[in-house]
């Protein structure tokens, strides 16, 4: 594989060696418009002229605010090729953190893509300049497709170091004002060459882009790694037709977060109801027919890895995956190292730990059990916050991830908790809650689980039902939940043991603020709206309590 030290001369070198190949393909109201390499090439170089008439300083910051998209990458180009500082930021956030985030990272101004509710946010971004794309339905400030009538290509691109400060990307975070994560040019490259390692692709792979580029996953895992492959990337049109695009791409690698994988499984058992399952994979004749269908009915026939990370993916289901001859890989990685951390690989996965540190990548436990990370990809710190840049390092140099863990004399990892998610029961005692929760997510009937029990004496877990939880009456629903505790309950500590699961009336979702833009429930969140309820749920005196 080619070795490049900056995003823009991977690109640059990809659009003159192989100009026709296709970058993107973009669906468009049921049609695929692609983008060449040339084609890109010509339309980011464009947009980087007009950013100069903006008389911005070097360096100066600048905001993404869009779906995935084949113009976001374009408009990050842009941004590189005209010697800004690119800020994204998540597609489904509300005005009031867009406002905050524009504020912390002094942005100049703001690239308006592909939205669902642009309305609610704009009163989120004053004071500065936008820029929106007609073709994904905005209008306000100055269109991107008039800019680039009026505009022919850069004469000259910036020249990008490895030392250059590349992006600042604000963490969705569970709890706490966001921090602007540091990154430079040389960063998301060495952390693009890691990923790729992780599997040989075919020259050139296939990636789908839907996890949000504005975060570090999507935008290492796909974006870099697919500048430095020179990749074809496709992207899904909207959440109605993802499963569509998906099917139509069949990527080579796919990433996902444990909801998505959950959802997909949701979909097959809503087809073939898991008895008559069993019963299909028993016969010798069919096992191969049922198993290929399915994998490429999810769009992942041609994928060589399958990764998952953001959260832990619950065994059971991916043992369940493996029934189908699906093997799902949990990976462990975070804004601040650049996704490089630990992660398991095709055919040396051990089930329930999150893999062996990658190569060039060092960790320990500290004394705590904390784990700690050192790779040659490391943020370059929080955006003018020296206080918690230098809280989030250890003396030696080591990133302190937050998180507890474990190895096994094999070298595995695997995370039994996050320090700050400890919380005590009235009877003085500390609870870990995700193995718990871990635990819960087996049952299928259980979509999202936050374990609680401040000020309680037994800890209580909050739960949202699952589309097949929801086709089941009160009283099926009531054993299915019963029977899980009564199963787990006996392998907890007595402090630990689940007194009450309550069912919540109302999903958790972006939306509603209780789950970040990458999926993971906001415990703080949850627990400010449902804290005062937790002695009256706890007094009833059913096991299983609806909301």
């Amino acid at each position: 594989m080619i070795q490049f030290n900056t995003p823009l001369e991977a690109f640059l070198h990809w659009e003159t060696k192989s100009p026709e190949r296709i970058f993107f393909n973009q669906p468009i109201q049921g049609t695929i418009k692609t983008f060449t390499y040339a084609e890109v090439g010509i339309e980011a170089r464009c947009i980087a002229n007009a950013l100069s008439n903006y008389q911005l300083p070097n360096q100066s910051h600048i905001a993404l605010l869009s779906k995935n998209c084949a113009h976001w990458i374009i408009a990050d180009l842009a941004i590189m090729m005209a010697g800004h500082v690119s800020i994204p930021i998540y597609p489904t956030l509300n005005a009031q953190s867009i406002e905050q985030i524009l504020a912390l990272s002094h942005t100049k101004l703001i690239i308006i893509g592909k939205l669902d509710d642009f309305a609610s946010q704009e009163p989120g971004i004053r004071y500065i300049p936008k820029i929106s794309i007609g073709l994904y339905g905005e209008s306000t400030g100055d269109l991107w497709e008039d800019l680039l009538g009026r505009h022919k290509p850069i004469a000259t691109i910036h020249q990008q170091r490895q030392e250059d400060l590349a992006t600042l990307i604000y963490t969705s975070g569970t709890t706490g004002i966001p921090k602007g994560v540091m990154h430079s040019t040389g960063n998301f490259m060495r952390s693009a060459y890691q990923l790729a390692e992780l599997v040989v692709l075919p020259d050139p792979p296939k990636l789908f882009s839907y996890l949000p580029l504005s975060h570090i996953a999507e935008r290492a895992g796909v974006e870099m790694r697919g500048m430095a492959m020179g990749a074809c990337i496709s992207f899904a049109e909207s959440l109605d037709t993802f499963a569509k695009d998906l099917e139509n791409t069949q990527p080579h690698s796919f990433g996902a977060v444990p909801r998505i994988m959950t959802k997909f499984q949701e979909k097959i058992l809503e087809s073939i109801p898991q008895k008559k399952l069993n019963v299909l994979l028993k016969i010798p004749i069919l096992k191969s027919l049922i198993k290929n269908k399915l994998r490429t009915k999810l769009g992942l026939r041609d994928a060589l890895i399958i990764v998952c990370g953001a959260a832990p993916m619950a065994p059971s289901l991916i043992r369940w995956y493996r029934t189908l001859g699906i093997e799902v890989n949990q990976m462990y990685g975070m804004t601040e190292d650049c996704i490089v951390s630990h992660s398991n690989l095709p055919g040396a996965d051990r089930i329930g730990s999150v893999g062996k540190p990658l190569p060039k990548v060092q960790a320990k436990l500290s004394a705590e059990g904390e784990i700690c990370i050192k790779n040659d990809c490391l943020m370059l710190g929080y955006f003018e916050n020296p206080e918690a840049t230098t809280d989030a390092f250890t003396e030696d140099g080591f990133l302190k991830t937050g998180d507890i863990g474990e190895y096994d004399h094999d070298g595995y990892l695997t995370i039994t908790g996050r320090a700050k998610d400890q919380f005590k029961t009235d009877k003085g005692k500390y609870i870990s809650p995700a193995p718990i929760e871990l635990e819960l997510s087996k049952n299928t009937d259980i979509d999202q689980v936050c374990i609680v029990g401040t000020g309680i004496p037994q800890p209580i877990a909050l739960i949202t039902p699952s589309i097949l939880a929801k086709a089941k009456n009160q009283e099926m629903l009531i054993k299915s939940l019963g029977d899980t505790l009564a199963a787990l309950n006996p392998h907890l500590e007595k402090h630990e043991k689940i007194e009450k699961i309550v069912i919540m009336k109302e999903d958790w979702t972006v939306d509603n603020g209780l789950i970040t833009p990458t999926l993971k429930v906001k415990r703080t969140s949850i627990e400010k709206i449902h804290q005062p309820l937790y002695k009256l749920w706890f007094d009833l005196e059913d096991h299983v309590i609806f909301e």
